[in-house]
């Protein structure tokens, strides 16, 4: 079988089992890509969550050895929500972004990589294989990019013609030697939307983020969310979908195409003041089959807490004085006291005195003092 045909196989094979985009490409070093990754490191702009040595992260050989191609995929993911449920005042809601709606991601690309390694050593039995779904060493985003599945936007987020930036990416570095697809022309233009709109300021410049300066980063994040960023977070409680649902290339991308992807509305858009006393248990049980619930419960609660604070919702006052008094971790603690100062309830001050004779810890003490300096009543 030659190898045009067999590739063309491999396209059929994985469009009938659910895989929207499918490319090829070199498995030649990505030494445009290593210039940037060294850079970044160099201004401190990576986020530490991906893999630190550059080398590994743009020379596929070093993965697999004698490597020849890798075979990129894409699949897409709704941006739109079918009968979301509306927050209001006394039942509030954050929002997961839209990468975390549904079942995890890297459980259902995973699923479709080993159907595909399979199908490749079914016909090639001495081919060898390596897929990763984006905890791996190499850059999907530059992988997807070489391939043809889409481009590089501004935002650095991968852009399908078809299906806008609401794609999973995910690879298989191979010893075959395929036929490598085109690259697609950048259409972003002069458009500058994503980056006059970040929140933070995260797109420094077109194609350069400051991973942590990025609300999908912050929201991930363990600890203390420093001040400037806290009023930035909105309802969010996991990822922030800004810079894709401002795009015109994602206008009228609603995507709802897997199932397996569709947001349950109460996990997607939960009620916050449950978040807030839910017990490991049910955390598991509720949100253990999404993405977002991979840095467990307590960055979700942090953020869920913030978010009270930026509606100002009196009613959680009583929740999160039990917070304040009965958590055993700082961190929650603290954002306890932030929020109850920020939502200044007639009760707000005679609460957060009393923490402050009791309190212990020097983070807590410090966010029980900031939480009375914004106290009116």
């Amino acid at each position: 079988m030659n190898v045009l045909s067999f590739q063309q196989q491999v396209r059929e094979y994985a469009h009938s089992i659910g895989i929207d985009k499918i490319g090829f490409a070199s498995a030649t070093p990505f030494i445009d890509l290593k210039a940037r990754l060294i850079q970044q490191q160099q201004l401190n702009y990576q986020s530490g969550f991906e893999e630190e040595d550059v080398t590994l992260r743009t020379e596929p050989t070093l993965l697999l050895e004698d490597a020849k191609s890798i075979i990129a995929i894409a699949l897409a993911y709704p941006s739109k929500m079918l009968n979301a449920p509306q927050g209001k005042k006394g039942a509030r809601r954050g929002i997961f972004c839209r990468a975390s709606w549904g079942v995890d991601y890297h459980t259902v690309l995973r699923e479709k990589l080993a159907l595909l390694e399979e199908f490749i050593h079914t016909h090639h039995p001495h081919a060898r294989t390596k897929s990763m779904v984006d905890t791996g060493e190499l850059s999907d985003r530059a992988v997807a990019e070489r391939a043809g599945i889409g481009w590089s936007g501004k935002n650095t987020n991968i852009i399908t013609p078809e299906f806008g930036s609401y794609v999973y990416l995910g690879e298989i570095i191979t010893d075959i030697t395929f036929i490598a697809d085109e690259p697609i022309e950048d259409e972003c233009l002069d458009c500058r939307l994503c980056i006059d709109v970040c929140p933070t300021g995260a797109i420094v410049q077109a194609g350069q983020l400051n991973a942590k300066r990025c609300i999908a980063f912050l929201t991930q994040t363990k600890d203390t969310l420093p001040d400037e960023f806290r009023t930035h977070l909105g309802n969010r409680i996991y990822g922030c979908d800004t810079c894709q649902t401002v795009c015109p290339k994602n206008k009228r991308k609603h995507n709802l195409i897997h199932k397996e992807f569709f947001p349950d509305p109460e996990i997607a858009k939960p009620l916050l003041e449950p978040l807030l006393t839910m017990s490991n248990k049910q955390f598991k049980q509720d949100f253990g089959h999404v993405s977002g619930s991979w840095r467990g419960k307590k960055p979700l609660q942090r953020n869920a807490i913030y978010a009270l604070a930026h509606f100002k919702e009196e009613s959680a006052i009583p929740t999160l004085t039990e917070v304040l008094q009965k958590d055993t971790r700082p961190v929650i603690r603290g954002a306890a006291a932030y929020a109850i100062g920020k939502i200044d309830a007639p009760a707000s001050k005679a609460i957060l005195e009393q923490a402050l004779q009791k309190e212990q810890d020097k983070e807590v003490l410090e966010e029980i003092e900031k939480g009375l300096s914004f106290i009116t009543k």
